[in-house]
C-alpha cells in the first residue's frame, strides 16, 4: 500500500514539473531585437506578404500566438465577411512561413490580460525594443504615443502612390455627389480620392480633369482638380445650292473678262502691225 501510494506520489510530482517546465517554456520568449510584430488586422490585411516577397523586408517577423488565436477565434465565429478575412489571415501566415526570403517566427506570449491582444502587442515591443506592423488606426496612434516604432501599410502604401503635380490631367469617372452640392467624388487607379469642382450632374460618366491641389490626410491623399473643357469648334456652314449658282456665275462672268481683254490685245497687236506695214511700204515708194 505504502509502495502504491508512493508510486502515485512520484507521477503527480513528475507531472507537476513537467507542467512547470512546459509553462516556463511558454513564457520564455525569443524575440530579437529590432523584430516585427505583426497584429492581426496587418496579416488580416494581406499586402504584408507582397511586401515580403519583394526582399525589402530584412527584419524577422513575429506572430504572437494571441493574434494565431484571435484570428482562429475569428474563423470560427464571427459574422460571415470576418470569418473569410480570418481564414485568409492564417493562409497568409503559412505562405510567410513557406518564404525564403524572410525569417518567421510564432511565438507563445502567454495569456492575454483585460488589455486584448492589442495591449499585448505593446507590451511585447516595448520588452524588446520591437516594431509593430498594422493597419488599426488606433493601435497605430497608441503605439506612436508611447514611443514605439509603427509600420503602418496603408501609410507605406500612400507614400508608394504616384505623385501628382497640380497642373496634370487625368481621367477620372465620378461616382458619387461630394460634400459640396456641386461636386462629385471619383478615385485613380490607385485609390487616391479626386473631388471634382462643378461635375454632380456627370456622375457616371468619363471626364478629363485638371488637378488644382493636393491634401495629404491621415485616411490618406486627397485630390481637388476642375473639369477640362474641350475648345468649341465652329461648324462648317452648310453649302447651298444658291451659293452654287452665285459661285458659277461670277466664274462666268471672270471668264468673260478674261475673253474680252484678250480680243482687245488682239486687236491692238493687229492694228500695230498694219501701221508698220504702212510706214515699210510708203518708205519703198520713195
Amino acid at each position: 500500500m505504502e509502495a502504491i501510494i508512493l508510486i502515485l506520489t512520484s507521477l503527480i510530482a513528475i507531472e507537476a514539473t513537467f507542467l512547470t517546465i512546459a509553462k516556463l517554456r511558454q513564457r520564455t520568449l525569443k524575440v530579437a531585437r529590432g523584430s516585427l510584430l505583426l497584429d492581426t488586422s496587418a496579416i488580416m490585411d494581406g499586402r504584408i506578404v507582397e511586401i515580403a516577397k519583394t526582399g525589402v523586408v530584412t527584419a524577422e517577423l513575429i506572430v504572437p500566438r494571441s493574434v494565431v488565436n484571435e484570428m482562429q477565434l475569428l474563423a470560427d465565429k464571427a459574422d460571415h465577411d470576418k470569418r473569410m478575412r480570418a481564414r485568409k489571415g492564417l493562409e497568409n501566415v503559412r505562405e510567410l512561413q513557406k518564404m525564403e526570403s524572410v525569417a518567421v517566427s510564432i511565438v507563445n506570449d502567454g495569456h492575454v490580460g483585460s488589455g486584448g491582444v492589442d495591449e499585448r502587442l505593446l507590451e511585447l515591443a516595448k520588452n524588446y525594443d520591437a516594431s509593430i506592423c498594422t493597419t488599426d488606426y488606433n493601435l497605430n496612434k497608441v503605439a506612436k504615443v508611447v514611443g514605439i516604432t509603427v509600420v503602418n501599410v496603408n501609410e507605406l502604401a500612400q507614400m508608394l502612390r504616384a505623385q501628382r503635380l497640380p497642373g496634370e490631367t487625368v481621367e477620372i469617372t465620378p461616382i458619387q455627389s461630394g460634400a459640396n452640392r456641386e461636386q462629385a467624388v471619383g478615385y485613380l487607379d490607385d485609390g487616391t480620392m479626386v473631388v471634382v469642382e462643378d461635375a454632380k450632374n456627370l456622375i457616371g460618366q468619363k471626364l478629363r480633369v485638371e488637378i488644382v491641389r493636393s491634401l495629404q490626410t491621415e485616411a490618406g491623399r486627397m485630390m481637388f482638380a476642375k473639369k477640362v473643357t474641350s475648345p468649341k469648334i465652329k461648324p462648317a456652314a452648310a453649302f447651298h445650292s444658291d451659293q452654287l449658282k452665285k459661285a458659277n456665275k461670277s466664274n462666268s462672268q471672270r471668264n468673260k473678262r478674261q475673253n474680252h481683254t484678250t480680243k482687245n490685245i488682239r486687236k491692238n497687236s493687229s492694228n500695230s502691225s498694219t501701221a508698220e506695214d504702212s510706214m515699210v511700204a510708203l518708205a519703198n515708194r520713195k
